[in-house]
């Protein structure tokens, strides 16, 4: 399959499905010499796993990583960093019942017309569990930026009508949807446990913040860093919009209004506002970068819906089996890992762009 990598010179391929015997990725390009541990991918792993919390799927995968290549007396070698988790609580048998049915709002469908045959178990190679490996890839990333005092921060800002007002880091993973508005997530968690037990299910945004990025990187055209950041995070499962800074809040605004205007502050170049979400012409300002990205409702829902199977006759579908109502919380991690893979990736390619 086409389409499993992603990066240039910092470059993962992931592999794997669902309900297959295991999961992970291959990463290439990270420099010889980082100090490289095990519970360092494993921390980020548990924070996106199964089974975390009331709000989450009831599958219990522990998704303990293993690191086979690339690693050598707790220092990276330069060479590919191979990484695998085994899969140990998948139960197929609720999709045996309805492969011959297209799933309202998956992938089914879809991977019929281009391959003419698929993994229906789990969704296979479509399911987030493909995800894995994008957020153990995401942890060396972010130890890498970590040296450039670059740090990377995700939270759940919105969940169905209750959007997180008050912003403060220190409760993103104090409560389990991961809402740094403690009020605000009370009201989440509610909504997401009604939702569950409707049969249905919610929608959410997400927001990730990257911090201490230097002006600078970015290739001009077609590969701006807010493109490339765009793709990355519209690679996640579930994600149906994007946006950089203010977003889609610009159109109401006048140009007065929405431009960042420059100062000096310390001694240092700064923009007094941030609409622009840290980058100006496809290249990073040196202010925050503010990526935004909406997930819509989980499609697996244990609702009666009306469908076509194969054949395209006209059926009835259930969908049963372990799914989250909502899938925002533990796409924080996920969302995370790809900003911080997309920035390590230009951090690299921004050391070739001038020679002082």
């Amino acid at each position: 399959m086409a389409g499993s990598s992603y990066g240039q010179l910092f470059k993962i391929t992931t592999w794997g499905e669902s309900h297959g015997s295991g999961i992970g990725v291959v990463v290439e390009g990270c420099p010889a010499g980082l100090s490289l541990k095990e519970s360092d991918i494993q921390k980020d792993l548990d924070r996106r796993k199964t089974g975390q919390s009331k709000v989450t799927t009831t599958r219990k995968e522990g998704d303990q990583i293993q690191i086979m290549s690339g690693v050598f007396k707790g220092k990276t070698t330069g060479t590919p960093i191979s990484m695998l988790v085994i899969n140990k609580d998948a139960d197929s048998s609720k999709y045996e019942l309805i492969k011959h049915l297209y799933r309202p709002g998956h992938a089914d469908y879809t991977y019929d017309m281009k391959y003419g045959f698929r993994d229906y178990r789990g969704g296979g190679r479509a399911s987030a569990r493909e995800t894995v490996g994008r957020v153990a890839a995401g942890a060396i990333a972010k130890k890498l930026l970590a040296r450039d005092k670059i740090t990377v921060t995700g939270f759940t800002r919105q969940v169905g009508p209750h959007t997180a007002e008050a912003i403060n880091f220190k409760e993103i993973e104090k409560n389990i949807v991961r809402c740094p508005d403690s009020k605000t997530a009370e009201k989440m968690v509610e909504a997401i446990m009604q939702a569950r037990k409707n049969g249905d299910s919610l929608g959410g945004v997400v927001e990730v913040v990257a911090k201490g990025v230097p002006a600078g990187l970015g290739e001009p055209v077609f590969d701006k860093l807010d493109a490339d950041l765009a793709k990355g995070v519209m690679s996640i499962p579930a994600v149906k919009g994007v946006e950089i800074g203010a977003g889609f809040e610009t159109a109401t605004m006048s140009g007065s209004e929405c431009n960042d205007v420059f100062v000096m502050k310390n001694k240092k170049m700064t923009t007094q506002t941030n609409n622009a979400g840290g980058i100006l012409g496809g290249i990073s300002n040196g202010m925050d970068i503010v990526v935004k990205l909406v997930v819509k409702p989980t499609s697996s829902i244990n609702k009666a819906q009306e469908t076509i199977n194969q054949k395209g006759k006209k059926s009835e579908i259930r969908v049963e089996g372990r799914h989250d109502p909502c899938v925002a919380p533990r796409a924080v991690p996920i969302a995370e890992a790809m900003v911080a893979l997309t920035l390590v990736d230009h951090l690299l390619r921004n050391k070739t762009s001038r020679l002082t």
